[in-house]
């Protein structure tokens, strides 16, 4: 029998290693920005086309590399980053593997200009799959320019699997922003098809943060500040109040690089405990200072999960710090926007009293006033009215008997099949959500005009679903224009909304699509429609009349699935005849 193992080629090998390192374009953007922002560069542009698939583009103002460097970085492992093994426990620079370049020009053609300040010429490099197709010599500015156009082009199978454009741009700007929230003395830019999506200017770490969340966030973000000899920690959260319940604003940092950690999660999350309703998270960008002998960051292809040597004693300090935080917030200014505060010099001004006009021959019971009533036409106005459809008739004999209401919670009534209670908020949801349904699949939503029109911002990561949500939020009822930069006009609400606030119904909608995807319309279309019941349905606690509690009870009973919510919640408890003649069964007659 012959020998059956033998060595794959470079080229195979490098497609399987690239795997790991690129998962998708925003792989691409992630490996190129940091290695921008290793060579020094203080500005960094990032030009995406077709959500990566197509190009992505970093050029940046960095050092640059020589001929020999250019040609060697595309080299698996050919780093300048380590030269022994214990240089993995010193690090302060974002790459080190030296497999970045290496896996995007396996499964890419890349495209490389770079030159350095001492030089008077530059480098040109073309690679595809791997195969150098061309070296030569070109005059360009200092720095490098980086494109990778069609990724995945010799591996159809990676390439057919990429999401929607939608999901693809958003995992790009969560990327994007994962490394300009650290070097706020960088200037970012982002451009997608040609439109500037971001724009990032040198500043302060929390105009960086505002000029990334939105600027809602500026008056909700409370400092965080805190020196030991082990490890400092700085940065900044979230105010109570300006928790979410879902797609909070949530980064840790070590040592310039962004970081999962579960496990120091929940020590903010203890710290807030106390402070904000359960189910909610709070916003945090906080930043860990520590030696880099005591962390490893090699646990991890993509270098999002770190080891640290003491993690129960940072789990307390991190603790400590955001509680302190929480209860001792300081009063800030901002000082990048100056304000004009009136002085007063002492000098007292003349004021003239108002003067007012009075009509002493007025009497109005002598005044002649004639009132022409319009003529109406009674016949035609009848006409015109249109009578709604009675609802239809529920599939339980629910209505015509009486409902108890228990603490303003649940509707107790008999059915044929026996005793019935009504978790009223529950019924209320999915009572609304088929309405909702039915009036998008009708796509003739009820739109109730607002006198004076609201205005919400989005910020980059939210506008990026909004394109598939449009003609839904229109079909529902919902009026938006579009003002320009993320900003929308609130013009009209679907009825029924009247004491809901309409930019935060808006906002949890656009937070649920962000995490159903927009890769199934069903799917973020049911999405939508739950978040508006349940942003519209009746809260605990309210007092239901009796024409009110009928009205819900035939509604339910004569919806898709009385039983159970959209989210698959239990509506109602039938307690049977034989139950209750089990339970009340005495031994003696």
């Amino acid at each position: 029998m012959s020998d059956i193992i033998h060595l794959l080629p470079d080229s195979i090998a490098n497609q399987i290693a690239a795997g790991e390192v690129i998962q998708r374009p925003a792989s691409v953007v992630k490996e190129l920005m940091e290695n921008a922002v290793d060579a020094g560069a203080d500005t960094v542009q990032v030009f995406i086309k077709d959500a990566g698939r197509t190009l992505v583009q970093v050029i940046d103002n960095g050092k640059g590399m020589s001929e020999t460097d250019a040609r060697m970085s595309f080299e698996r492992h050919a780093t300048s980053k380590i030269q022994t093994a214990n240089d993995l426990f010193a690090l302060r620079t974002m790459g080190f593997r030296g497999e970045a370049l290496a896996s995007i020009a396996a499964v890419a053609q890349v495209e490389l200009k770079t030159r350095r300040k001492e030089d008077e010429t530059g480098t040109l490099i073309r690679i595809a799959g791997s195969q150098l197709e061309k070296q030569e010599t070109i005059a360009m500015n200092v720095g490098s320019n980086f494109a990778v156009k069609n990724l995945f082009f010799n591996i159809p199978a990676r390439r057919k699997f990429l999401k929607s454009n939608e999901t693809e741009f958003k995992n790009i700007l969560t990327e994007f922003e994962r490394v300009a929230l650290v070097y706020p003395s960088i200037a970012f830019s982002l451009r997608h098809n040609d439109t500037e999506t971001l724009s990032l200017p040198v500043s302060s770490l929390k105009q960086r943060i505002v000029n990334v969340m939105g600027k809602r966030i500026a008056q909700k973000v409370l400092p965080v500040n805190i020196h030991t000899s082990f490890i400092t920690i700085s940065g900044f959260i979230g105010t109570p109040d300006s928790s979410k319940q879902r797609n909070a604003a949530q980064y840790f940092f070590v040592n310039g690089r962004y970081m999962r950690h579960a496990y120091f999660h929940r020590a903010v999350m203890l710290a807030f405990e106390p402070f904000i309703p359960a189910g909610y998270q709070p916003h945090y960008f906080i930043y860990l200072e520590v030696n880099p002998s005591g962390i490893d960051v090699n646990i991890h292809p993509t270098k999002t999960e770190i080891k640290f040597e003491d993690e129960q004693m940072l789990f307390q300090v991190l603790t400590s710090a955001v509680k302190e935080a929480i209860a001792v917030p300081g009063l800030e200014f901002d000082c990048e926007e100056a304000f004009d505060i009136p002085v007063y010099t002492g000098q007292p001004s003349t004021v003239e009293p108002p003067r007012i006009s009075i009509r002493t021959d007025y009497n109005p019971f002598k005044e002649n006033r004639s009132y022409e009533r319009p003529p109406v036409d009674w016949q035609q106005l009848y006409n015109k009215q249109t009578i709604p459809p009675p609802p239809a008739a529920p599939k339980e004999d629910a209505v015509n008997h009486e409902v108890l209401q228990f603490k303003d919670r649940y509707l107790i009534t008999s059915l044929k099949s026996g005793l019935a209670i009504i978790d009223q908020r529950r019924a209320h949801i999915r009572v609304l959500y088929d309405d909702y349904l039915q009036r998008m699949d009708r796509q003739q939503g009820v739109s109730q005009k607002l006198i004076f029109p609201e205005i919400i911002t989005f910020t980059s990561k939210e506008a990026t679903v909004l394109p598939c949500l449009l003609d839904d939020l229109a079909f529902i009822g919902f009026d938006l224009a579009d003002l320009g930069g993320y900003s929308y006009s609130i013009n009209g609400i679907p009825a029924g909304l009247e004491n809901v606030n309409p930019i935060e119904t808006l906002q949890d909608m656009v937070d649920k699509a962000i995490e159903t995807g927009c890769e199934v319309r069903e799917e973020i279309v049911e999405a939508l429609v739950l978040t508006l019941a349940q942003k519209t349905a009746i809260p605990y606690g309210k007092s239901l009349s009796d024409n009110e509690s009928q009205s819900l009870i035939a509604r339910l009973f004569a919806s898709s699935s009385p039983n159970y919510t959209p989210d698959g919640k239990g509506i109602l408890f039938i307690l049977s005849e034989d139950d209750l003649v089990k339970r009340f069964k005495h031994p003696y007659k």
